[in-house]
């Protein structure tokens, strides 16, 4: 094992930066000791000689000409010991790393803004813009960036011209690394259907994509920078044909496809309830047999509509089962915190480790399962500066969940879509998060009260799998992914939301309540919380 041992120069006491940079190297599998503050140039040279270490990593935080004098001795110490080949890294203010650069001492310095140039060092690696060096895949860059996670960001503006122009300016600014692209409503739903576009939306809601063309643009305007991964919102019908063409045209990151929506479920398309099911399960094979990762988008969208939280964890897992049939690989499993609002810390943490246990099941050597978290942009404040308190402390909150990819929501989309700038800013407040929570933070997910809502959401959803199982005939091999059997699980009210009241496919019968902190079932008729097997076996649909 490498071994790298640190200490501070001179009567230097700032330890934070040394000590996030050894936290940093014990990620990347290295050995670490710290040998501590104002450290004498005998004392470091001992340490040197009796354990060899690869790396002597040193740190300065003060007066940049006192740094001066310091490295001037120590170097003398060095040569007089016979440690001129010593590899020596420095960390500190970046006027003083200016003048550690100058002094010649050092094989690397660092000024504590560069992480992933941190990370890339310690891995062995270059910190490259060459997109074969950064990863052209996900799953490349996953691996390149940790042990930081990915960040995320969507990202359309009402015009083609303005969007390729903020494209340029969010991959030069190196802190988001997927740009998910928002097509407005027409093309989502009418691109490969002109005709049937509405004029008067040119725009509504993402960038007015009409052609090829426009995606390459897109994807060209953003080889700048770190040269962001980009993908595409899925389309709400045509998914194959919106698949073959983000794939072809921005080299789709992965495909994020709903299971029970994008119908005449929430409005969104002209499809049935089952034949959207059947259409967005094709589309996940179709993403399958190319070995392109997928996101199932659908828990959070019963909890948008103030599902209960047992519904919710029951579509989470019927998600990725679904996604498993269909011959995905690597499914990203997105978690929406702070969703319905009210919901408190502890129970998001229960609600969402429910759902990660139960699919922990279904992996294996052919199914690996990527975590992504996310804010509720319902919770988010129109107040801008309440917002950015409310992202940072729900991205505190879903570190405890060890996620893979981060999906910034910016601070200000409650109020409007996000500018570029307002998108940096965001992601700058993650980065900050970041710096200061990943490693050493507390772990609130061993809090009995976490854990006692995880468990009974897990025999909840259960209940809910097992009702939907028991509705299809006998020669249904598979009810859990059979689109009539899905389909009936809604029309039945087993799969059901306060918010989908007036829908002609669903009943929108049940009620629910947030009480401390946690969305259940309400009797309206008792005024009480109830469970599932109340609601499911004893009458109450």
């Amino acid at each position: 094992m490498k071994k790298i041992i640190a200490a501070t120069l001179g009567n230097c006491v700032h330890v934070a930066g040394v000590s996030n940079f050894l936290r940093l190297a014990e990620a990347c599998g290295y050995q670490t000791s710290f040998l501590g503050i104002g450290i004498k140039p005998g004392e470091i040279i001992g340490a040197v000689q009796e354990v060899e270490p690869d790396y002597l990593a040193l740190s300065y935080r003060l007066t940049p000409e006192v740094a001066v004098k310091l490295f001037a001795e120590f170097k003398n110490a060095l040569l007089e010991a016979g440690l001129n080949n010593q590899k020596i890294l420095f960390g500190g203010t970046p006027p003083v790393a200016r003048r550690a650069e100058e002094s010649g001492l050092f094989y690397r310095v660092f000024s504590g803004e560069e992480e992933g140039a941190i990370v890339a060092f310690l891995k062995g690696e270059q910190m490259n813009e060459n997109p074969d060096e950064l990863g052209d895949t996900l799953l490349e860059r996953i691996a390149k960036k940790h042990p930081y996670p990915v960040l995320r960001h969507h990202f359309g503006l009402p015009t083609l011209e303005e969007t390729i122009f903020g494209m340029q300016q969010l991959a030069a600014a190196k802190v988001v690394d997927i740009i998910s692209l928002g097509p407005d409503q027409n093309a989502q739903e009418s691109f490969f259907r002109p005709t049937e576009m509405d004029k008067t939306q040119e725009g509504a809601g993402g960038v007015p994509i009409r052609s090829a063309e426009d995606l390459i643009k897109l994807y060209q305007a953003s080889r700048t920078g770190n040269r962001p991964l980009l993908r595409c919102y899925s389309g709400t019908r045509d998914l194959i044909k919106w698949a073959e063409l983000a794939t072809r045209t921005i080299n789709n990151a992965w495909g994020a496809i709903p299971l029970f929506w994008y119908n005449e479920l929430d409005g969104r398309a002209d499809r049935s309830l089952t034949e959207a099911i059947s259409e967005n399960q094709a589309a996940m094979t179709w993403y399958g047999a190319k070995k392109i990762p997928v996101e199932v988008n659908e828990a959070h969208h019963w909890s948008l509509r103030g599902a209960p939280d047992s519904i919710a964890v029951a579509a989470f897992y019927l998600a990725a089962y679904n996604a498993k049939k269909a011959g995905v690989k690597d499914y990203i499993a997105q978690i929406m915190l702070n969703n319905p609002p009210g919901t408190s810390g502890l129970m998001d943490l229960g609600k969402a480790l429910a759902g990660l246990e139960m699919i922990a099941r279904l992996e294996d050597g052919e199914f690996k399962i990527w975590r992504q978290i996310r804010a509720g942009l319902a919770n988010f404040s129109v107040q801008q500066g309440v917002a950015k308190g409310q992202l940072a402390a729900s991205t505190v909150l879903g570190l405890s969940l060890a996620p893979q990819i981060i999906h910034v929501v910016a601070y200000c989309e409650a109020d409007h879509i996000a500018t570029p700038e307002e998108i940096i800013e965001s992601c700058e407040i993650v980065h900050g998060v970041l710096k200061n929570y990943l490693f050493g933070a507390p772990d609130p997910t061993t809090d009995p009260r976490v854990v006692a809502r995880k468990n009974e959401l897990m025999e909840e959803a259960k209940l809910i799998l097992k009702v939907i199982r028991d509705l299809s005939a006998a020669e249904i091999e598979d009810p859990l992914s059979d689109p009539e059997t899905l389909a009936q699980a809604v029309s039945l009210g087993i799969l059901d939301a306060p918010q989908l009241k007036g829908h002609q496919v669903a009943p929108g019968k049940i009620n629910t309540v947030i009480d401390q902190g946690a969305c259940y079932l309400w009797d309206a008729d008792t005024g009480h919380v109830i469970g599932e097997k109340q609601r499911l076996l004893g009458g109450k649909t």
